[in-house]
């Protein structure tokens, strides 16, 4: 088949596969390349390091896959609209956690899908070079399923399309010719609502993030102690924030249904603080397990509950939860519990 048709027959083989859509970009990320650098320049990366270490790789396919020409980007649905954030959110006795990290681990998911896309494919076309990505290498995921189509980057800096932006993003760079798709059109026009509903400020600018002071940053990829004027803004926001996803218009016609594989475990999509931070290191373990919680270890986990713990309402049953680990072998869980105990205490 020529390239038109292979890239048709790709559409198809991945939406029958439960991808909601599926686009082609080219590879050159030139522009991007120089946003990134001016981003890294101001320091908004935080502590993420690794941002700078690899930032050439990101905008350029063949450091990563020698003899790229064509990506071949997805869009898979994780969120259950069942499941209701804005109750979580309202309610200080619960814990909130990204509605992404509800179900098993994407990484896995997502590639498990990619890898039998690309079988599809070879079985099609013969043996052709290839690599699948999602969000496990330096690649640049919003602006490449931008330039292929399937969405527009929104003011909060997240892809966005008519189907809202609740989806995980993947890649197969590959060294087929594909034809790229053309760029879809902005539709934000003049609205603000994700910037003005960000709990911290972090969207400082239409499409500029400073990660310093994003929840999702804070509660997942900083690895220290939490600043301490951030701490009361993050609310029971025990692992990542959702806010400026939850009142962007175009979440009203969110790619449904979701992969069974996101459906929540463990209790996770509206559990008590309290049972939360009961939890012992081998409890955790077990209980997200194949889940993307895991990744910030049992320590961060405490870390984050004690701030939300110090965010609700005085009770005596928080300040007993907190109490029974003022002592706690860690420093940094040490430090964040004697905080959350002296605003109980209205300190």
């Amino acid at each position: 088949m020529d390239s038109m048709e292979l890239a048709a027959a790709i559409r198809r083989w991945g939406l029958e596969l439960g991808f909601s859509a599926v686009g082609y970009a080219g590879v050159n990320l030139g522009a991007a390349e120089q946003r990134l650098a001016d981003w890294l320049a101001l320091g908004r990366h935080g502590e993420m390091d690794y941002m700078a270490r690899h930032g050439t790789a990101r905008a350029r396919p063949a450091e990563l896959l020698p003899g790229t020409a064509s990506v071949i980007a997805v869009r898979l649905p994780y969120v259950d609209a069942s499941h209701d954030a804005n109750r979580v959110l309202a309610d200080a006795a619960l814990g909130y956690v990204s509605r992404y990290a509800l179900g098993r681990d994407y990484h896995k998911v997502l590639r498990k899908k990619l890898q039998a896309l690309a079988t599809r494919i070879e079985a099609a076309v013969g043996p052709f070079r290839y690599r699948a990505f999602t969000d496990s290498a330096p690649v640049m995921e919003v602006e490449l399923a931008r330039l292929a189509g399937l969405g527009w980057r929104g003011k909060h800096t997240l892809l966005l399309s008519r189907r809202g932006s609740w989806f995980f993003l993947g890649e197969l760079y590959t060294d087929l010719d594909l034809p790229p798709d053309e760029p879809t059109t902005e539709h934000c026009g003049d609205c603000t609502r994700c910037m003005a509903a960000c709990p911290t400020g972090a969207i400082v600018a239409p499409y500029q993030v400073d990660a310093r002071l994003c929840i999702s940053y804070l509660t997942i990829e900083l690895a220290g102690s939490i600043p301490l004027p951030l701490r009361p803004l993050i609310g029971n926001r025990i692992y990542g924030c959702d806010d400026c996803q939850l009142v962007c218009p175009w979440n009203r016609h969110a790619d449904l249904p979701p992969a069974p594989d996101f459906a929540p475990r463990a209790g996770l999509a509206a559990s008590s603080l309290i049972e939360l931070f009961a939890w012992n290191e081998q409890e955790f373990e077990q209980r997200t397990a194949g889940s993307a919680i895991r990744r910030i270890g049992h320590e961060r986990w405490l870390r984050n509950i004690a701030v939300a713990l110090g965010n609700a309402p005085p009770a005596a049953e928080i300040g007993a939860a907190l109490t029974a680990r003022a002592d706690h072998p860690s420093p940094l869980v040490r430090e964040h519990v004697a905080w959350a105990l002296a605003r109980q205490q209205g300190a």
